[in-house]
């Protein structure tokens, strides 16, 4: 059993104490003192709050157990007539609008896939974070994607053949030569703003589409990476006459980099177990060290270790050779448990668990400080400042505004722009959907986003 220390009439596990003390708070400017007083004034303004809700649902849901039971054959309209009456389905406002703001181009304008990983984790964690950029031809090569497989150790030239003709037939479906295809390039330069590709024959062609060409690295007449741009998701050729892909390809072409994993929403709940103190530390630690910039594991590969980090930016020159970077890693979005589960990591002045979704309010919000206020070994997760919470199995319209004014609570008392902490909801509860149009309205000021992912 672990020792537990008493502040602020808080019964807290030393584990979760030295985190916040050694590993949190440095640099922050936020003593311990206030962080434990700050969670006793969370509890006490709504904790009997979360208790009130999640009676409600259960009395809801026997009101509903009842009229099944008394109407066996059930009739869709007075069924609806009955939801309205407990409550269960309110008013629908004529018209709502999100008018966040401060939020990630991730979100607002860039489209693609987001990724859920257990934060627990730090490998799996890191992977997901660094999964921004992925090998085209990693993905392909030993895989089922393409029919076959490798049928030698090392680098088998007959597959590297099937995977560099499907990278040249997806750069010809979306970055096609004004003359000629991209399987008879020989090399690619740039010049006066735009891509030339030189074909087998010796003449030079340019893209279809100029304005898809975003940038390269290395010389202007040989490049080291050609950046492509597309719906504003970027591809990068990577040119290496070195490696076995680049020596059998006419151009140079070692590999082609596709922007893929957009997002990624680390997660406290469904897809970890984080039952106890000893659990959440971990949850938080890793959470930290993303923040902060500087999670690692050591990898046993072999006879070799390996170090994982997050991948740093990448740098480019534009067209007209000024140099810029792009994000290296995902955006980060932390999902935080629902209003169900209490932890024992913190026990009231009753002694009582404390509920599990108060604390990762907080607990996730203060790590992530570390990001806004330039803490992260230049690893930065949110370039417009905010904080973003994805909050799972909500039920209705008042347990989302319960969870906006918990964060409105905690930017308050951190002394936080208003509206910093965003918020995801879950649509996972058909209260919440049969409701969709009050929830957006109760947090239209913070919600990112939407997720029906699950359902």
């Amino acid at each position: 059993m672990s020792n537990r220390i008493t502040q602020a009439n808080l019964s807290i596990d030393s584990q979760l104490h030295n985190l916040l003390v050694d590993e949190i708070l440095p640099g922050l400017n936020i003593d311990a003192e206030q962080v434990w007083q700050t969670m006793a004034t969370l509890l006490e303004e709504f904790q009997a709050r979360n208790g009130d809700l999640l009676a409600k649902r259960q009395a809801l849901q026997a009101k509903i157990d009842n009229w099944h039971d008394m109407h066996p054959q059930g009739n869709a309209a007075d069924y609806k007539a009955l939801l309205e009456t407990i409550g269960y389905l309110v008013e629908a406002p004529a018209h709502v609008q999100a008018t966040t703001t401060n939020v990630d181009k991730e979100i607002t304008t860039i489209a693609g896939p987001q990724l859920v990983v257990p934060v627990n984790n730090a490998r799996y964690a890191l992977n997901a974070a660094n999964a921004r950029w992925g090998s085209l031809y990693d993905a392909l090569y030993g895989t089922d994607a393409l029919p076959g497989k490798p049928q030698q150790a090392g680098y088998d030239p007959v597959r590297g053949a099937q995977v560099i003709s499907f990278g040249k037939d997806f750069l010809d479906q979306h970055f096609p030569l004004l003359h000629g295809c991209h399987g008879h390039v020989t090399s690619y330069s740039t010049a006066n703003g735009s891509l030339i590709a030189t074909l087998e024959n010796g003449h030079a062609t340019m893209m279809v589409t100029p304005k898809l060409f975003a940038g390269y690295k290395g010389t202007a007449d040989s490049p080291t990476a050609i950046l492509l741009k597309h719906h504003n998701l970027h591809v990068e050729l990577v040119i290496n006459r070195d490696s076995a892909p680049g020596q059998q390809d006419l151009a140079g072409v070692a590999d082609i980099l596709i922007e893929s994993a957009i997002s990624t929403s680390m997660d406290c709940e469904d897809s970890v177990a984080a039952v106890d103190a000893e659990d959440k530390t971990l949850v938080y630690r890793n959470w930290l060290g993303l923040m902060k910039g500087d999670l690692a594991v050591d990898i046993n590969k072999g006879k070799k270790t390996i170090t994982r980090s997050l991948n740093p930016d990448r740098e480019y020159l534009d067209r007209h050779g000024k140099a810029f970077t792009l994000p290296g890693r995902a955006l980060l979005f932390v999902r935080n448990v629902g209003h169900l589960m209490t932890n024992d990591a913190i026990l009231n002045s009753a002694g009582e668990e404390v509920p599990e979704g108060i604390m990762d309010g907080l607990f996730t919000t203060l790590c992530a400080m570390h990001d806004l206020q330039g803490n992260s070994n230049g690893i930065t997760n949110s370039r417009a400042g905010s904080i973003y919470i994805v909050k799972p199995k909500m039920h209705g319209p008042e347990e989302v505004q319960f969870t906006c004014d918990l964060f409105s609570e905690v930017e308050k008392i951190f002394n936080l722009p208003e509206n910093t902490v965003k918020l995801g909801i879950m649509d996972e509860e058909r209260r919440t959907t049969g409701n969709l149009k009050e929830c957006i309205r109760q947090v239209k000021n913070r919600i990112v986003f939407i997720n029906t992912g699950f359902l």
